[in-house]
């Protein structure tokens, strides 16, 4: 991610930050109805589980400009997901939803180069999620073939 993308998305992300709860709500709202099955996958209370959601992404937010921070808290997050039953093809679920949340939330700030922006915010800290994951899949391997 370039500066100017960090900045949309910081920008963006203190917009909805006044309204953290609403958004998490309205993110889950809109994951549930893109794929029903996903409800299963949590167990507690969905408004804890927002209120950690947002502030994971406050975090991810503010360390934007110092990644290398992060990324072994997001690659364990990652291996945490999987004993939820988190599959790969879930985060592609998550970003419609996270994509679409920003853009109620945002109205007419949610420009092509902030969604733009999102998109590769979001697929930097996917993507260290689903390296955590395949390192689980990978020990997971190695000791049924032993």
């Amino acid at each position: 991610m370039d500066q100017q993308q960090i900045a949309l998305v910081r920008s963006g992300f203190a917009e909805i930050a006044p309204i953290a709860e609403q958004a998490a709500e309205m993110f889950y709202a809109r994951l549930f109805e893109l794929d029903p099955s996903l409800r299963q996958l949590f167990k507690g209370d969905i408004k804890q589980q927002g209120a950690k959601l947002m502030a994971m992404i406050a975090t991810a937010v503010a360390n934007l400009d110092r990644m290398e921070q992060i990324l072994p808290r997001l690659r364990e997050l990652g291996r945490r997901h999987v004993a939820y039953g988190v599959k790969d093809e879930h985060y592609r679920t998550v970003a419609a939803a996270l994509l679409s949340t920003l853009a109620v939330a945002l109205g007419e700030k949610f420009t092509l180069e902030a969604r733009m922006a999102w998109i590769s915010c979001y697929l930097k800290l996917a993507g260290e999620m689903k390296a955590g994951a395949a390192e689980i899949d990978n020990e997971v391997r190695q000791v049924r073939a032993a």
